[in-house]
């Protein structure tokens, strides 16, 4: 592979004909679940991996993941043609350990949360010629995701009036306000979207300083971090940018899946349903009449993923909901 060889896509950002009717609005998907490796995680992993393999004499790729993370690190390794390990927590599904071991990567399984699988990556990664890949805490991820914005921003015909985008760890939103920073975005507001029982960010906001959850008790176990980066938590708190943070429902996001699947034909997990459903809810509306949010006309949704996901997952959701 040649050094300069890039290892995400270039996603397409198009226009959603079903959700812009439904909301009066011109709504934009940046469907980063058409990456390689089924979610935007590529771009900021592959960077940070990059760096470490040609700048770092890295030999080994250590990473912690719910999923998408580990797939990424998996695959770029692949690519990279370096020795990856991804350590998984006990939540994690059979078949993305399956897919992970048919990339070459070691399996490993630690920890009820990502938390305790992290702490074990970390120990892993303590070995001579290894380095451990953080899933969304690291200014070369931050610096990958960017992309994803300057892409959008040369493929909408307008600037958007507010980005809707599912919140984990924070990496992800870290980025993509940078990524508005370079292209002229700064005053666009994010509104952040998570599940109730994966709502790290919206606790820490509640509670005025980085918060660790008990557990994850969502469904959408790729928003499953228990802290979330104190980088995202201090773009909030010092009002570098205006985020609006939303918690919603386990059953609006497999709902906005569900409505999703229907709409354009493709599979996302809950984690991206946590957006979406600012989309097909009256999310944004409800912002703008508590004066949290100002005219609306053009919406960018960042379909975040959807590698953690099946059919029969999003059936059985759907009966467990009720839906």
């Amino acid at each position: 592979m040649s050094g300069d060889e890039q290892l995400y896509y270039v996603t397409p950002t198009v226009r959603s004909g079903p959700i812009s009717r439904q909301t009066g609005c011109e709504v934009y998907l940046k469907l980063e679940n058409l990456q390689a490796p089924a979610s935007f995680k590529i771009r900021g992993v592959s960077n940070f991996c990059r760096k470490a393999v040609r700048e770092r004499n890295c030999q080994h790729l250590v990473c912690a993941s719910g999923g998408n993370a580990g797939m990424a690190a998996a695959y770029t390794a692949m690519k990279l043609k370096t020795k990856a390990t991804i350590v998984l927590p006990e939540s994690s599904s059979a078949q993305v350990a399956d897919n992970l071991r048919l990339l070459g990567a070691e399996v490993l399984v630690h920890g009820k949360a990502f938390d305790h699988a992290n702490d074990f990556a970390k120990e892993l990664a303590s070995k001579p010629g290894a380095e451990y890949v953080h899933p969304f805490d690291h200014p070369d991820i931050w610096e990958g995701h960017e992309s994803l914005i300057v892409e959008a921003a040369s493929q909408m015909p307008v600037k958007p009036d507010v980005v809707l985008t599912s919140v984990g760890g924070g990496g992800l939103m870290t980025g993509i306000i940078q990524g508005m920073w370079k292209v002229g975005w700064k005053d666009v507001p994010v509104i952040a979207m998570e599940t109730d029982g994966a709502n790290c960010f919206n606790a820490a906001i509640k509670a005025g300083k980085l918060t660790t959850l008990p557990d994850i008790t969502s469904v959408a176990k790729c928003l499953g971090a228990l802290t979330v980066c104190s980088r995202a938590f201090e773009i909030y708190q010092m009002k570098e940018h205006n985020i609006q943070s939303v918690v919603v429902h386990d059953k609006e996001a497999v709902s906005a899946c569900l409505r999703f699947a229907d709409d354009h034909r493709m599979l996302v997990e809950p984690a991206c349903g946590a957006a979406l459903a600012a989309a097909y809810s009256n999310i944004i509306p409800a912002l703008q009449q508590q004066g949290r949010l100002g005219e609306v006309k053009t919406v960018l949704v960042v379909v975040c993923g959807g590698g953690s996901v099946t059919l029969d997952m999003l059936q059985a959701w759907k009966k467990q909901f009720d839906l």
